[in-house]
């Protein structure tokens, strides 16, 4: 939990009930008819368009906004969805300004690319609308396949999985699938209850039994699961979180980022989420920014992310970064916590400034100190007991090819496996690629 009672200065209700409503309306309200056609006649539709190259699912971009420019957005989301079974979700929180609209042409002449995320939403949210499911499965195959974790990786296995003909068994850990797409994406960019939605409508493609409230090591054997399945797919993400290592990380106040989003998505009333008065905010990824912006709109005074190397370093893009200080949120760069102080509660964050040299980054041993009331930890999560013979490589799953495993009829991807970036589109792609690897496997190709 994000608060105690012992916890002076974080409390709830720092925000009317209306304030914090329209502080959590949809950071990109969708687009309509007209200005769907309008982005999509930007499009060059280029011949080996560099977006494509760009989208980690490969999504015939060109395409899609051409079916759109035609009038014809059903047909452009099943070119979405072919490739991107969550299209609807990557459509909204998919860093788009570091992949495909990066990539864009017009981005390149002219520094404004075509809007491909939002038309993306467009296409997807259209057909969604409908309740229809584009696909069908194919004949059954007599195969029966375990997913564990069903977020974007094994949403994205078990589907295609599904389409194939194949039986699957979904279990996760928490009461409810999405993965972080559910628990772990701010509010703001995934609102009216988007990511449960996406799921019910991914299952309409039938042959997916969802098991919540299972974990793996802990509900589920993976020897057992080998045993009684025909295949066995790992994504189930990170659980472990990172020590700050930093002294005082044990007093009240401080808490792990994840945690206080999923709190925040879990909520029925925002008005009953505490925050503190003085957030400080430790890391410098997607989940820090999410973290940082969301205090701020729930009422805290003052929302600092540190960050221990530079601005160009950071791994939240640049639009991420201007969106936080669009809100309020100060940003420190080259900066690292040495300790929490204060009586049992945080009251303040001491730092020291740091710098990168040829034997890395090194404390300069000048500090400062920032009131803080409430610490948050954003500071990457850890692979937490995989059991069995796995091999475990930079503390994730060793995979090869289409995530393999070390072991023979368990694959593995998303953030549990090695691979990629983080995000939630290549979750997808490796899901995806997994599926159509366990299928040929599966049919003795």
């Amino acid at each position: 939990m994000t608060n105690s009672p012992l916890t002076p200065g974080i409390a709830p209700a720092r925000l009317d009930p209306e304030d914090l409503s329209a502080n959590f309306t949809d950071l990109h309200p969708p687009l309509d008819d007209h200005e769907a056609l309008v982005a999509a006649d930007r499009c060059y539709f280029c011949h080996d368009a560099p977006c494509i190259t760009a989208c980690p699912t490969e999504i015939d971009i060109p395409l899609f906004i051409r079916q759109i420019a035609t009038g014809t957005p059903e047909a452009a989301a099943k070119t979405i969805l072919d490739q991107n079974i969550l299209g609807g979700m990557c459509a909204r929180v998919c860093p788009t300004e570091t992949l495909c609209e990066e990539a864009c042409v017009r981005e390149l002449a002219e520094g404004k690319p075509v809007v491909i995320g939002e038309l993306q939403r467009y296409a997807t949210d259209t057909l969604m609308a409908k309740n229809e499911h584009p696909f069908t499965r194919a004949a059954a195959t007599g195969k029966r396949v375990a997913v564990v974790g069903a977020g974007p990786a094994g949403l994205s296995c078990a589907h295609r999985l599904a389409m194939k003909g194949h039986d699957i068994d979904l279990f996760d850990a928490r009461p409810k699938g999405g993965g972080l797409n559910e628990y772990g994406i701010a509010a703001y960019k995934t609102v009216n209850d988007f990511a449960a939605a996406e799921v019910d409508w991914l299952m309409q493609i039938g042959g997916i039994t969802l098991h919540t409230g299972k974990a793996l090591g802990r509900d589920l054997g993976l020897d057992a699961l080998k045993s009684d399945y025909d295949a066995v797919f790992l994504g189930m993400g990170l659980a472990g979180v990172n020590a700050l290592r930093a002294e005082g990380e044990d007093k009240e106040g401080v808490a792990d980022a994840v945690a206080f989003i999923a709190d925040l998505r879990q909520a029925e009333d925002l008005s009953s989420l505490p925050v503190g008065r003085n957030v400080v905010v430790i890391g410098g990824g997607m989940t820090a920014v999410d973290a940082a912006v969301q205090s701020k709109l729930l009422g805290a005074e003052s929302v600092t992310i540190l960050y221990r190397r530079s601005r160009e370093e950071m791994p939240a893009s640049r639009y991420e970064q201007d969106l936080a200080a669009a809100k309020g949120v100060r940003l420190v760069f080259n900066a690292k916590p040495v300790r929490m102080t204060g009586n049992g509660a945080t009251q303040g964050l001491v730092a020291e400034y740091t710098v990168s040299g040829p034997d890395g980054l090194k404390g300069t041993g000048e500090t400062f100190t920032l009131p803080a009331d409430q610490v948050l930890k954003a500071i990457g999560q850890t692979l937490d007991g995989v059991p069995g013979d796995l091999r475990i490589e930079g503390g994730k799953i060793a995979v090869t090819g289409a995530g393999r495993s070390s072991v023979d009829g368990i694959w593995a991807g998303g953030d549990c496996a090695q691979g990629g970036e983080d995000l939630t589109v290549t979750a997808v792609a490796e899901g995806r690629d997994a599926a159509e690897d366990i299928h040929q496997t599966l049919m003795g190709g």
